[in-house]
């Protein structure tokens, strides 16, 4: 069954649907958002293919302030949550 991307989710997690979001302003928009969680907040990364470069990115930037882990990883529906652990 699909995921929603826009559903309510959890108290702390905050869903982020990448597909809505320019590709010329994407990647300044996901790290914006990251850069606005607080540590145990979760975003919740929608997107249609596989991330890699930008999860290579996120690493080089943040590192181990945030945390990825893959809810689904079917093509076409990719979902990713980020946790940002206290420093």
């Amino acid at each position: 069954m699909p995921h929603d991307c826009s559903a309510p989710t959890a108290t702390g997690i905050y869903p982020f649907d990448a597909r809505g979001v320019s590709k010329r302003f994407r990647h300044a928009a996901i790290f914006g958002a990251l850069q606005s969680l607080q540590p145990g907040e979760v975003m919740r990364f929608c997107n249609d293919h596989d991330p890699l470069p930008l999860l290579r990115q996120i690493d080089q930037v943040f590192g181990p302030r945030v945390r990825a882990a893959y809810v689904s990883r079917t093509p076409g529906e990719i979902l990713i949550d980020f946790l940002i652990v206290a420093e």
